[in-house]
Order: structure tokens, then C-alpha cells, then sequence
């Protein structure tokens, strides 16, 4: 067994290396956001989606796109708008008059980054269009299902300000996403650092330093980094008590309308396993699950209009949480 982990160490340090270096490249465009990058790095090697939230300008389509730049993968960004129809993204069947027949057109969704930008202005239906591909990795196109490529990720934004002309996303579609991440205005020194970039006239890039077979790699892996039973106990208390806060002491039942579902306790454990895989390591340890947890839960724990009133968030409930919840 201690022969076992050693090995699997070593191989863990060799995909933190690799790791490091896409990251390198993203910081060669993209200033400063490192935990967002971290997170989206995390979130490749998991096999999870992210959707970015923040203003404009903040520069989240930026890193979605520096960061697939780093890979040898296909790309597509999907500029989501009100006139969107599923069938632009997902494809259509097309008749062929000379030959009486039906043929399939693939959309853009059959590419291994999707880069669903302003994912709040398309209507529902159009949003709801990417469920089946988000869960399963396969598309229906008139009864014929037909399976994506390996590896598929969907990084989506939106703006939380705007409303006009905006959609809600359906809370099933929400929770399709492992992450959540709110992206906040750059410190003074980066926002300096951006203007001397982006005024110089040179603008920087990022090199391909990894393939499609490493990154299959890294996410079969990622489910070999080893995870203790008394993990797993701390994974699923976290997210049973965003359910049933009474049971740990918290007195906030009139602020939840609804905890976290158990999509929560499996990307809080294949997450960490990414943070631990990042970290050189191939066992998981009670730190790499609390730096995500907040991105994993924020979006699960539904609020009430009570909390709404009392200006309370997601992000409230979830510290309190983890601060009750007792570590291993």
C-alpha cells in the first residue's frame, strides 16, 4: 500500500507540474484572478462546468479563452442572445431533396470547450438545450442521440447585474455546474499591470502545452487520488447540514429553503481530489476541501425571501457551515 501511494505521489507531481504550466501560460495574458484560474484548472482536471459570474470587463471570457489556447482541443464560443434557438447549438437534421433522405448537422456544442457566454440571455429552452450534454456528454437531435467529444466542458458567465433581456437560469441547469465563481474587480497594482498590457501595442499570448490524451489522463486520475472514509464523512456532513441545520447547532432553518442536492457531495470530492492532484498529492486532506466548498455550494443553497430581506446570502450559510462542521 505505501509502495502504492508512492507511486501514485510521484504521478501526482508530474500532472502538478503540468498543471503549473498551463497556468503559467493563462498568466501570460491573463493579470491577476488566480484562485478563479486555480478553479477553472480545477474544474478541467474534475471534468466539472463553471459558470463565471461578474461585471463586464472583468475579463471572463478572457480566461476561458487563454485557457483552452493552452490545449490542443477545439473550441467554440457561443454568444448566447434572446433569438437563440437549441437547435443552433445543438445541430438539426437537414432534408435532402435529390435523395429523399434525412442527414444530421451537427452544432457547435460538438467541440471539447464551450465557451457559453452571457448564458442569461438566451431563453430557457435555449439554456435547458444543454442540459442532456452537460450531464450525459451526449446530444438528441430528432430521437438520434449521438455522443460528444472527450474531453467536453462547458465554462459559462453571465452578468448579475442586468435583468433586461435576461433569463434566470433553471435551477436544474445550475446544478449541472460544479462551480459557481464570482469574479471581482482587479487589485490596484493589476489593474495597472492590465493597462501597461493592453496598451503597448503587443499583445501577449499563450502557448499549447498540453494535449487531449493528458488532459483524459488527468481526470481518470483524478478518480485513482485516494480519499480516507473519515473525508467522505466530512464531505457529506458539510452538505447535510446545509439541509438540516438543527442537527449541527445552526439556527438559520427560516433562511434555507433548500440544501445542497448530492451532486454537492460528489464534486466536493472529486474536486478536492483535483486541488489535491494540483498540490503534488494523491490523497485528499480536509484543506482541499474547504477551498472549495464555497464554489460548490454557492449556487445549491437555496435562499428564502426571508434571507432576502435580511440581506443574507449563500455564502453566509456556507461559512457558518464550515465553521460548525467538525474537521477530521
Amino acid at each position: 500500500m505505501a509502495q502504492d501511494m508512492k507511486a501514485l505521489n510521484l504521478k501526482a507531481e508530474e500532472y502538478a507540474s503540468l498543471t503549473d504550466k498551463v497556468i503559467g501560460e493563462v498568466k501570460k495574458v491573463v493579470v491577476g484572478n488566480d484562485d478563479v484560474l486555480d478553479k477553472l484548472m480545477i474544474s478541467l482536471i474534475a471534468g466539472g462546468h463553471t459558470l463565471l459570474e461578474g461585471l463586464p470587463g472583468l475579463a471572463k471570457t478572457l480566461m476561458i479563452k487563454t485557457l483552452s489556447d493552452t490545449t490542443h482541443a477545439d473550441f467554440r464560443r457561443l454568444q448566447f442572445t434572446p433569438d437563440l434557438l437549441p437547435s443552433d447549438i445543438l445541430g438539426t437534421k437537414i432534408y435532402n431533396q435529390k435523395t429523399a433522405t434525412f442527414s444530421t448537422k451537427k452544432g457547435p456544442v460538438f467541440s471539447n470547450f464551450i465557451l457559453a457566454d452571457e448564458i442569461n440571455r438566451a431563453p430557457p429552452k435555449v439554456q435547458s438545450a444543454l442540459l442532456e450534454a452537460m450531464q450525459e456528454c451526449q446530444v438528441t437531435i430528432a430521437g438520434e442521440t449521438f455522443p460528444l467529444p472527450k474531453p467536453f466542458l462547458v465554462l459559462a458567465t453571465q452578468n448579475p447585474i442586468e435583468t433586461e433581456g435576461t433569463y434566470p437560469l433553471p435551477e436544474a441547469q445550475l446544478d449541472r455546474f460544479m462551480f459557481k465563481i464570482p469574479v471581482k474587480y482587479a487589485s490596484l497594482n493589476d489593474e495597472k499591470e492590465i493597462v501597461r498590457r493592453m496598451t503597448s501595442g503587443v499583445m501577449p499570448s499563450a502557448k499549447k502545452v498540453i494535449d487531449i490524451v493528458k488532459i483524459i489522463e488527468m481526470q481518470k486520475f483524478c478518480h485513482s487520488i485516494y480519499a480516507d472514509e473519515k473525508v467522505i464523512n466530512y464531505v457529506t456532513d458539510i452538505v447535510n447540514a446545509t439541509r438540516n441545520p438543527d442537527v449541527y447547532g445552526l439556527d438559520f432553518t427560516n433562511f434555507v429553503a433548500y440544501g445542497a442536492s448530492p451532486r454537492a457531495s460528489i464534486w466536493l470530492t472529486l474536486g478536492a481530489k483535483a486541488h489535491a492532484l494540483m498540490n503534488g498529492r494523491a490523497y485528499v486532506i480536509p484543506e482541499d476541501i474547504k477551498g472549495i466548498a464555497p464554489d460548490v455550494l454557492r449556487h445549491r443553497v437555496l435562499m428564502t425571501y426571508e434571507a432576502d430581506a435580511e440581506n443574507i446570502d449563500s455564502s453566509y450559510i456556507i461559512n457558518k457551515v464550515l465553521n460548525v462542521v467538525n474537521v477530521p
